[in-house]
């Protein structure tokens, strides 16, 4: 017997026999956070799951499948032109719906491979800080200011910080560049034109399927959101339409999951999600049917999906639990939330900053969990610094990054981050 081995199993259940036995089941705030846990993920599920994160999932996956590393390499490698590979990595995380650990395969891959510092780190950074979903989830659920922040700061950040890495070490990249291979790049098997009207058309439809009601009932934004559904479905046809001439998907497959929705629109009027369901269920099942390009996009997809949804359900019941919804309490009283990180002070701004770099977030758990801060008082200018260190950063991700970079270039990434959401955060704050 390993008596190592089995003494920490011994260890193990013990201690989960204690938390059972002292857990304080009975007592009004244990039994109130567990419930604004239930309300929280039940919201949650209802309201953005279907609508928000399946999209998510088939555009992530198509991103896997259809985008090849050599293609990025074209326009992050050392000798591409430096204003289209910062530009590149800058936006890259707009349709790279990934979180901070799982971006580290692809960093590591270009930077190994040739990839200049600064457009690396700036991919690095911009991949989990910023992507479509993430706009649109923080606009909506913490408002448009964050949104409109936390995008344009995540790409600004991403240029910034890649340009610093570059300046700071670049006498060791000019060493580098010098003795670095040329990356071979394979011919894409459809023109960059069909690729882009692809992956437009998913994210359309991700887009205004997800499009907020406006405080007033008039202008553009009030049409365009009494419209939604119809510019969802017009992008949804013109994605059957894609399938059918670029991806050899059969017509008649297409046509079914057109009635199909048609059908259910007409049975659940006031339930657009049933229509919009069908049509994910439909896509499911034509590329899980199709050819073996689109098997593997259906299969890229589910991974991605299956790594993801537990980690954000499990993220949503904690934020609910520790911090409740908005205008209720979890476990933890608001006043200490405010103590730590309400108001706009350096103090509150460094440490939300600090606890964002460190802590873990599954792509999207960030939202939520801001959600539950400032509704027990976080200030806007710390949310927005945790927004942009949060996403981009964690334990496990610096401890792969300190073995792709070493420790210098490691804490000097650390660093740049922290101080530059820390400074914004504080700039954000006075501004609103």
């Amino acid at each position: 017997m390993d008596i190592k081995k089995e003494g920490k199993v011994l260890f193990l259940i013990v201690l989960t026999f204690f938390i059972c036995y002292f857990l304080p089941v009975g007592t009004s705030r244990f039994d109130n956070a567990v419930m604004e846990a239930l309300y929280l993920i039940k919201w949650y599920a209802r309201e953005h799951v279907l609508l928000c994160l399946v999209p998510a999932f088939f555009i992530a996956g198509a991103i896997g499948v259809f985008i090849s590393q050599n293609s990025v390499m074209k326009y992050l490698g050392a000798d591409a032109n430096k204003f289209i590979a910062y530009g590149v990595a800058s936006v890259s995380g707009t349709i790279l719906a990934v979180c901070s650990c799982t971006v580290l395969p692809l960093f590591s891959g270009i930077y190994k491979m040739g990839a200049g510092l600064g457009p690396a780190t700036a991919f690095l950074y911009s991949g989990p800080a910023i992507n479509v979903l993430a706009i649109i989830l923080t606009a909506r659920i913490l408002g448009l200011e964050l949104g409109i922040a936390r995008a344009v700061g995540a790409v600004l950040f991403s240029i910034i910080i890649g340009l610093l890495m570059f300046f700071i070490f670049r006498k060791e990249e000019i060493q580098r560049t010098k003795i670095h291979a040329n990356i071979p790049v394979s011919e894409p098997k459809r023109p960059l034109w069909k690729t882009a009207v692809f992956f437009a058309s998913m994210i359309a439809i991700l887009v205004f399927a997800n499009w907020g009601k406006p405080e007033n009932n008039t202008g553009f934004w009030y049409v365009m959101f009494q419209y939604k559904w119809v510019f969802t479905s017009v992008s949804g046809i013109i994605l059957g339409i894609i399938l059918a001439l670029w991806f050899e998907i059969q017509w008649w497959k297409i046509i079914i999951t057109a009635i199909l929705c048609v059908i259910s629109a007409f049975l659940f009027p006031h339930e657009p999600v049933v229509a919009f369901s069908m049509g994910f269920i439909g896509l499911s099942i034509i590329t899980l049917t199709g050819t073996d390009e689109t098997k593997e996009w259906f299969s890229s997809t589910w991974t991605f999906a299956k790594q993801i949804l537990p980690l954000l359900l499990a993220g949503v019941f904690v934020a609910g639990f520790l911090l409740g919804r908005p205008g209720n309490e979890g476990i933890i009283p608001n006043a200490w939330v405010y103590t730590a990180v309400g108001g706009n002070s350096i103090r509150a701004n460094f440490l939300a900053s600090i606890v964002g770099a460190f802590m873990y977030f599954a792509t999207l758990t960030e939202v939520p969990i801001l959600q539950g801060l400032i509704g027990s008082g976080m200030g806007k200018g710390p949310a927005l610094a945790l927004l942009l260190a949060g996403p981009a950063l964690s334990l496990p991700s610096m401890i792969v990054i300190y073995n792709i970079l070493g420790l210098k270039k490691t804490l000097t990434y650390i660093s740049l981050v922290v101080v530059m959401a820390t400074i914004t955060g504080i700039l954000f704050g006075i501004i609103v």
